[in-house]
């Protein structure tokens, strides 16, 4: 789904610069280096470049994975420009402006169709505030919040294929469908989170939470709410002060309602998820950090007949200025 797989990039907040606090070990100047590496340091601009692309090829009906004679399949990939600025070490402010590109396979009332799909997405502005933190030589602990306004900015033409859908009988069931495609929702929608990280030694582990409230959009369609839950434990394995690299291990659990179409409940898409994958965190300076995600399905469940994830790819780069 577009929704869930747009809102995939973390968004954290301000932490003490590197250069206004003395340290008196290599390995704290590393933390704080890392930190303003990824845009969450110090009162200013940060600039990230994000990108995820998800293959959708096995076709499932009620979870389990049915035969997929006429290969269907939708890629999507997302190109996301966010644009962020720290008012100062606590507060901070997001926008990210999304580039969609879909093509896809599937078999509409009997007929074999291919195409693509792509422009703009729905443009999202969000706060966040870091209520809580503490750095230390052996150990940190931060936790932050976020919340924020996702805007209709993108095209939502596809939902009215959901509308207008029409059964044709004894014709073979298709595993993409208009809000698969569909590169908006036509609805103003509110997102809500949290974000928490602990630190110790070279060993660390984080967690982000969000929350997408849903409204009704175009065509009367509104997307159900969305909870999506990540994160896992890692370990740096270059620990340097101007330079980190680490390994992380990713979970994802990922929950949705059901769509609604004039009020009533719709009988397909995506409803719960399950994800596991290797990911890299990279820093060098105080201005420069890459990641690097993969996410491998272990467990979906879905309503009627879908095409789901084989596998997500997931990178990015900052530079905070």
């Amino acid at each position: 789904m577009y929704a869930c797989a747009m809102h995939r990039w973390k968004f954290a907040a301000a932490v003490v610069a590197a250069g206004v606090l003395p340290c008196s070990a290599c390995d704290l100047c590393a933390v704080y280096n890392a930190s303003a590496a990824r845009g969450e340091n110090n009162a200013g601009f940060h600039l990230s470049l994000a990108q995820q692309f998800t293959h959708s090829g096995t076709l499932q009906d009620e979870g389990e994975e049915i035969a997929n004679p006429f290969h269907q399949y939708r890629d999507s990939s997302i190109t996301s420009l966010l644009l962020g600025y720290n008012l100062n070490s606590r507060f901070g402010v997001t926008l990210n402006v999304p580039y969609i590109h879909r093509s896809f396979r599937r078999v509409e009332g009997g007929v074999v169709e291919n195409g693509t799909e792509s422009g703009l997405g729905d443009m999202a502005l969000l706060a966040r505030f870091i209520p809580f933190r503490v750095f230390e030589h052996d150990y940190s602990v931060s936790l932050g919040v976020f919340g924020g306004v996702e805007f209709p900015t993108g095209d939502s033409d596809r939902l009215q294929e959901e509308v207008n859908e029409v059964e044709v009988p004894g014709a073979p069931a298709s595993g993409v469908h208009g809000n698969d495609l569909a590169l908006g929702s036509g609805s103003f929608d509110g997102i809500i989170g949290m974000t928490a990280s602990g630190r110790w030694k070279r060993l660390f582990m984080s967690v982000d939470t969000q929350y997408f409230i849903r409204t009704r959009g175009d065509f009367g369609y509104r997307f159900g709410n969305e909870l999506a839950i990540s994160g896992g434990p890692g370990a740096y394995i270059l620990f340097k002060e101007d330079t980190t690299l680490a390994l992380q291990a990713n979970f994802s659990y990922e929950t949705k309602s059901r769509d609604r179409i004039g009020g009533e409940k719709r009988d397909d898409g995506i409803t719960t998820s399950w994800y596991a994958g290797p990911g890299v965190v990279f820093t060098f300076g105080e201005h420069f950090s890459a990641t690097v995600n993969a996410d491998l399905p272990l467990r979906i469940y879905n309503r009627s007949v879908q095409n789901v994830p084989d596998y997500r790819l997931r990178g990015g780069v900052t530079w905070a200025f």
